[in-house]
């Protein structure tokens, strides 16, 4: 399977970066407070955190009360800024791509993914070996680019507008052809492959786990009205798309 590693990119981490310290951002307003919430009681578990980029999210299941946390990913520059930044006593962090995964030993109560999994070749063999991973019973909480939002492929706007450029509603374009997409995000060329919400289901039900909850990501509409040039879309189509998956117990 392919690796990808933009986030070594210098100029891609750096607007990467530039993103994530705006104070109003999708990560922390809409997509950490869903994933939290969907998350099993952490204290005294095992979390592995695949994909952990700078390692906000780990932090934070060491403050939820984790026995141990391992963070993985692919990125030296996220991994280097997640020891500097984001580090505890009960944090690891260790460089290794999630198709690489069969590599670790032991075995965790909770597994984790914050928006990772877009890069993913084949979802399905991922979530098989993170499945070999995890006791029995143990829970996969994660979040990934909607299919509404991967289906995108740069060939025309994500929007119909208006003359004076407000959003009317969202352009779906090539939803049924699944695989790699490119297009401009900080750098030309960004990658992500899409995959219909029907196969997201089926790579998880073919994993060997059973859903539990899903959830789509949304804003109050007050929030939304103060920032529309930012969180505008979200009247028309969720960004992430989040589950929470049982192992099957022995």
């Amino acid at each position: 399977m392919a690796q990808q590693n933009i986030y070594d990119n210098d100029k891609f981490f750096e607007a990467f970066k530039g993103l994530r310290a705006d104070e109003i951002n999708f990560n922390d307003l809409i997509e950490t407070p869903i994933l939290l919430g969907m998350m099993p009681d952490l204290k005294d578990k095992r979390v592995l955190d695949v994909g952990c980029g700078m390692g906000q999210h780990a932090k934070q299941y060491s403050d939820m009360g984790a026995l141990s946390v391992l963070g993985t990913d692919i990125s030296e520059k996220m991994l280097g800024f997640a020891r500097e930044n984001n580090s505890a006593d009960n944090i690891e962090y260790m460089r290794l791509p999630f198709e690489d995964l069969e590599k670790l030993d032991g075995q965790f109560d909770v597994v984790t993914s914050s928006l990772a999994f877009d890069y993913a070749e084949d979802f399905c063999d991922v979530l098989k070996k993170i499945n070999a991973l995890l006791v029995p019973g143990g829970k996969l909480v994660f979040s990934t680019s909607h299919p509404i939002s991967t289906a995108y492929d740069g060939v025309y706007d994500r929007y119909t507008r208006t003359e004076e450029g407000k959003r009317l509603y969202a352009n779906l374009h090539n939803y049924n052809i699944e695989g790699l997409r490119k297009f401009r995000w900080c750098v030309d060329d960004y990658e992500v492959y899409h995959r219909r919400f029907s196969t997201l289901v089926n790579n998880i039900v073919s994993a060997g786990f059973i859903i539990e909850e899903c959830q789509e990501s949304n804003l109050p509409a007050e929030v939304i009205e103060k920032y529309p040039d930012k969180f505008g879309g979200l009247y028309h189509h969720p960004d992430f798309i989040f589950f929470r998956c049982g192992k099957h117990p022995a």
